[in-house]
């Protein structure tokens, strides 16, 4: 009986890490989209070389970083993929939506600035939390880059 009520927990549990994580990511990604747009106007580049365009332009080290958890149910997903193998699309969309939160955020940063540019844009990706067996709990990543700002008139 208690092996049936453990049971009962463990996918109570998952039914509602699935639920709230789906809710949670879902309510992200349209955050995410509509500062997209809204921020379109400002243009990333990965190119080291700045075009001669820009030299008049002052530049200045722009970044965002953001950590995203894992949800239960993800957790539970991968672990199972990894005992079969294959792509883990669980841990896909956390990466996604980590990556276009911290682009979103470096670009926020520009705007603060007055550039409408950022040149040699890099992404660094790490897990910085583990829990048991070296699962991921959390990942950081962090985007940077060179906010190019034109000179002021006057």
């Amino acid at each position: 009986m208690d092996q049936l009520i453990n049971l009962g927990i463990f996918l109570s549990l998952v039914l509602i890490g699935y639920i709230f994580g789906r809710m949670a990511e879902r309510r992200h990604f349209k955050s995410i989209r509509e500062r997209e747009a809204n921020l379109a106007d400002i243009l990333t580049f990965s190119e080291r070389k700045i075009p001669t365009d820009f030299d008049n332009c002052r530049g200045q080290l722009v970044s965002g970083a953001v950590v995203v958890s894992v949800d239960y149910f993800k957790m539970v997903s991968a672990g199972l993929r990894n005992l079969v193998g294959g792509r883990v699309s669980a841990y896909e969309s956390l990466l996604e939506r980590a990556r276009r939160e911290a682009q979103l955020r470096m670009k926020e940063e520009a705007r603060r600035l007055g550039a409408k540019v950022v040149f040699n844009v890099r992404l660094e990706t790490s897990a910085i939390s583990q829990g048991q067996n070296n699962q991921t709990r959390s990942v950081e990543v962090y985007a940077y880059g060179t906010a190019l700002i034109a000179p002021a008139n006057g």
